[in-house]
């Protein structure tokens, strides 16, 4: 009786199987030795966003300052948004792109053997799907451990990607200065980085600097750093921040004018300007909408 039993369990969850296919499962021995079916719902989400993010506000999002960008978002409450420590290998970088991102996890002799290896692996598969409007995005398991030098990133100048940015350190800086794309990482090092991370997966939802970044989430980068524009809400962000790029630049205009302290004009919250304020007034002076 118990056998049927757990072969009649076993059926059961196979027709449940044919009714719902985003089920996986797992062969597990039962009383009598007898096999039953273990079914585990799939519980993962989508890894980018339904929205995507275009050409053209990519390149409207790369026009404006990271504080900018980083202010927009705090105007909506969204978390910090800045990958933390990365920072421009050389002066002058900017950077703008959909986020393509690796993620590393720490060294082990089993995660070695078990990761595809050679053109297979994930950072090399990343590599491949990026283009000029991508930026690889690299987590990295400690700043100061090396993501890659001149030999696997002489592929993304090839590609003549967006640029590249990691929570980790980067080797071969001279040369890499010489490929010409945009570097940010949080140091250099001259260690090699397979002894304490190993490459896993491409395109999956990482943590890099104590940020969240999603494939296709927009990349900005500038001398102040880099920060994730997430793709769900690259609209309305780009609003936010344009417009107080826009008003910033009326209030420092207004400043060199009159010479005062700054207190008067700044700082402000986006849509909670008091209509009596002496900044209220400069920008309705100016047929500036706030």
């Amino acid at each position: 009786f118990t056998m049927l039993r757990n072969v009649a369990r076993s059926a059961a969850v196979f027709a449940r199987q044919a009714k719902f296919p985003g089920t996986a499962t797992q062969a597990q021995p039962v009383a009598g030795g007898v096999f039953a079916v273990q079914t585990r719902w799939k519980s993962v989400g989508p890894a980018a966003s339904a929205k995507t993010v275009s050409d053209e506000m990519l390149k409207k999002l790369g026009s404006l300052s990271t504080q900018a960008l980083v202010d927009g978002l705090w105007v909506m409450g969204w978390p910090p948004s800045q990958i933390e420590g990365a920072r421009a290998l050389g002066k002058g970088m900017k950077m703008a792109g959909r986020a393509v991102t690796v993620r590393m996890v720490p060294q082990r002799p089993d995660i070695t053997a078990d990761k595809p290896a050679g053109m297979d692996s994930p950072e090399y598969d990343a590599f491949e799907q990026a283009t000029p409007n991508e930026v690889i995005c690299i987590s990295s398991v400690g700043p100061w451990e090396s993501v890659g030098g001149d030999i696997k990133f002489l592929r993304l100048q090839q590609l003549k990607v967006g640029g590249l940015v990691t929570d980790g350190s980067v080797r071969d800086t001279d040369i890499l200065l010489e490929y010409g794309f945009p570097v940010f990482s949080h140091s250099t090092t001259a260690k090699q980085g397979p002894a304490a991370m190993q490459p896993w997966e491409a395109n999956g939802v990482i943590e890099c600097g104590g940020v969240v970044v999603r494939p296709g989430d927009a990349i900005v980068g500038d001398q102040d750093g880099v920060v994730v524009v997430p793709a769900a809400v690259a609209q309305e962000v780009y609003d936010i921040a344009h417009s107080r790029e826009v008003i910033e630049g009326i209030i420092k205009e207004q400043l060199e004018k009159e010479k005062c302290p700054p207190g008067k004009y700044y700082p402000f919250v986006s849509g909670k300007i008091k209509p009596d304020s002496h900044l209220a007034k400069l920008l309705d002076s100016k047929g500036i909408k706030y």
